[in-house]
């Protein structure tokens, strides 16, 4: 695999880390900032819906900039969010920093995933994909645990200011390491809408809206679900999600992208259903975030190669939308899982995330059919 990958996999666990730490970081911000701790699950919310309306305005607007270049404006734009960020002194003005650190990935996850299909041959493209998408995993079995750590031994603002520092050593890896890459994009925002039309294209995005609802319903929240180590708890997750990240981008290049996804969903939503289970014991629990974050990372590179099938003309559009439909399924996890966790508490949670996860299996049975092979050239009509 190629070494110039690794910056792009390294500003993705920075921006993942960024993103998924507020999970644990939920009770230090509520106290410090003198909030609920639904109303801080909503910086998740406002990031992921800032995120989500930005991807494709951003791309259409930085359209003839080379790929080297928006991926270093794009880690700066993050980076000083993140400052901004830890100095902000009120929650508005947290909420609003959040939504610049949000422009910033943004602009970067898509367009590393651009960059990485463009370095990489068609049979190894789903390893790649993989790899760079991997950071986000591997954020999760790291960055995560290690800044849930920090927040509570020393507040949550120095968990920001680390991934402050893990957003400058991507960018410097970005500068170093990667190759001027020149994707040919249009800058017209009715374009990167185009794919919206393709039926295809758009039952791939609903799976993934649906599908990050459901899980991130659950992940957002997992510390009011549990009555066990919080960190160990992320940990296991996210050391599953390395595991799950790497064996789904080989077996989606050898067992094609259909039966991952089936098989990561059907498995995720049985794992939700099952956290009643998991917080009898710490062991118990631990073995159950491993293979909740494991099979249900299996998912990521299937959906990625599966978007690149759907509109092979319009690679970076298709993953910047796969992206956007991830993050507006984070925003309705924020939100609904909040309403639900101040409604009916834990068990309303748990009920949502099965429900979400239930509904994006059945969807997906539904619209995404096995591919045909066709036998003869159809000879038209006299």
């Amino acid at each position: 695999m190629s070494s110039r990958l690794y910056p792009l996999a390294a500003g993705n666990f920075a921006v993942g880390t960024g993103m998924f730490v507020t999970a644990g970081l939920l009770a230090p911000i509520s106290a410090d900032l003198r909030i609920s701790t639904s109303a801080a699950g909503q910086l998740m919310t406002v990031f992921a819906l800032a995120y989500a309306v930005l991807s494709p305005l951003l791309a259409a607007v930085t359209a003839r900039l080379s790929r080297r270049n928006l991926l270093l404006l794009a880690l700066g734009v993050f980076v000083v969010g993140n400052v901004l960020t830890a100095l902000a002194p009120t929650y508005p003005l947290v909420m609003a920093t959040r939504v610049i650190a949000a422009a910033g990935a943004a602009m970067f996850t898509p367009t590393a995933s651009g960059v990485a299909t463009a370095l990489t041959s068609p049979d190894h493209r789903g390893r790649a994909l993989a790899l760079v998408m991997g950071g986000l995993s591997v954020s999760s079995a790291i960055g995560v645990p290690v800044g849930t750590w920090l927040g509570s031994a020393s507040g949550w603002r120095a968990t920001i200011w680390l991934v402050v520092g893990l957003g400058v050593v991507g960018f410097a890896g970005v500068a170093a390491m990667v190759p001027e890459v020149r994707v040919q994009m249009s800058g017209r925002l009715r374009e990167r809408f185009a794919p919206l039309g393709d039926r295809r294209m758009l039952a791939v995005l609903v799976t993934q809206l649906l599908m990050f609802g459901g899980g991130f319903a659950a992940y957002t929240y997992i510390g009011s679900l549990f009555d066990l180590p919080l960190p160990a708890l992320l940990w296991a997750w996210g050391i599953g999600g390395i595991v799950g990240n790497q064996l789904g981008g080989r077996f989606t290049d050898t067992y094609g992208p259909r039966r991952m996804v089936l098989i990561g969903l059907a498995a995720a939503t049985v794992f939700m259903a099952l956290i009643p289970v998991a917080n009898l014991s710490l062991p118990i629990a631990l073995v159950w975030a491993f293979l909740w974050g494991g099979l249900g990372w299996l998912v990521a590179p299937a959906q990625q190669v599966r978007t690149v099938a759907e509109v092979p003309g319009n690679v970076p559009i298709g993953l910047g939308l796969l992206s956007s439909a991830q993050y507006i399924g984070l925003f309705v996890a924020g939100l609904a899982g909040g309403a639900a966790l101040d409604w009916y508490g834990r068990a309303g949670v748990i009920v949502l995330a099965t429900g979400l996860g239930l509904l994006s299996l059945l969807f997906t049975l539904a619209t995404y059919r096995p591919a045909r092979v066709p036998t003869q050239e159809r000879v038209p009509a006299g």
